[in-house]
């Protein structure tokens, strides 16, 4: 078999050549239509919800707040995943589309049926809002404040938040 390909190389030299030229024009033009970057983005396409509410435990977020926002969105086209984590006084629910999707057009599918879900939610115990576009890569930097040992009892939780803001 390699005999008879290399016996066709040596005869048609013309049409290797000519195919050889081809095939190189068309890797040319292929890695010019390459979309490079330096830190490529890897992050799944998604739309965060969060609602901030300080009055409410854990599980009083997840039934007033966090279900009915999951329950207006179920049925959006092209979801792929719906995460939420609910803790005391927050909410945050994470709806990954498929690569496909506009993250524009995913944000207003998302805001259409938040207006729908902020009626299932009782009045006055928060607002949910879409958070910023973002990737993984723009989280730059966390840290937590830790008083030394020594000094624990000489600065409140609020104490260390005044310092923080």
């Amino acid at each position: 078999m390699l005999n008879s390909i290399i016996k066709f190389s040596i005869h048609n030299k013309l049409i290797i050549g000519i195919g050889t030229i081809l095939l190189a024009i068309w890797g040319f033009w292929s890695a010019s239509q390459l979309s490079i970057d330096a830190l490529p983005d890897i992050t799944n396409n998604q739309v965060q919800i969060i609602t901030v509410c300080p009055t409410l435990a854990g599980q009083e977020v997840e039934q007033l707040i966090t279900f009915p926002i999951e329950q207006s969105i179920a049925n959006l086209p092209d979801i792929e995943e719906t995460r939420s984590i609910s803790r005391f006084g927050l909410s945050v629910i994470t709806v990954v589309f498929k690569d496909k999707v506009d993250i524009y057009f995913a944000r207003q599918l998302i805001n259409e049926r938040l207006i729908e879900a902020k009626e299932n939610i009782p009045k006055g115990i928060g607002t949910p809002e879409l958070a910023p576009i973002s990737t993984g890569l723009g989280e730059v930097y966390q840290y937590i404040l830790h008083p030394k040992k020594e000094s624990k009892k000489q600065y409140s939780a609020m104490d260390l938040r005044t310092m923080q803001d």
